[in-house]
């Protein structure tokens, strides 16, 4: 357990951004799914409208620090494939 005024402080901090955190990630996890789903019924049309609010969700994560740039940029171009193969 904590001891100091300042680790005590700390910890509340930590765990507030656990749940900022977890909530970023869970809305980026939904978007992929849902963009997994497009693509799974073939529906290229939707998935190519879909794309660029993916590519935002992702890269906000990136910037948080939530996953990597390259994980994002990798995710991203993965998926402009898969669409492009429909």
């Amino acid at each position: 357990m904590a001891n100091t005024k300042s680790a005590i402080k700390t910890i509340r901090r930590i765990s507030k951004e656990t749940l900022v955190n977890k909530a970023r990630k869970s809305k980026y996890r939904n978007a992929i799914k849902q963009m997994n789903i497009l693509l799974e019924k073939k529906k290229k049309a939707e998935a190519i409208k879909f794309l660029p609010k993916l590519n935002s969700e992702l890269m906000k994560v990136a910037k948080t620090g939530i996953i990597k740039k390259g994980n994002a940029s990798r995710n991203v171009s993965r998926i402009t494939k898969k669409i492009s193969a429909l």
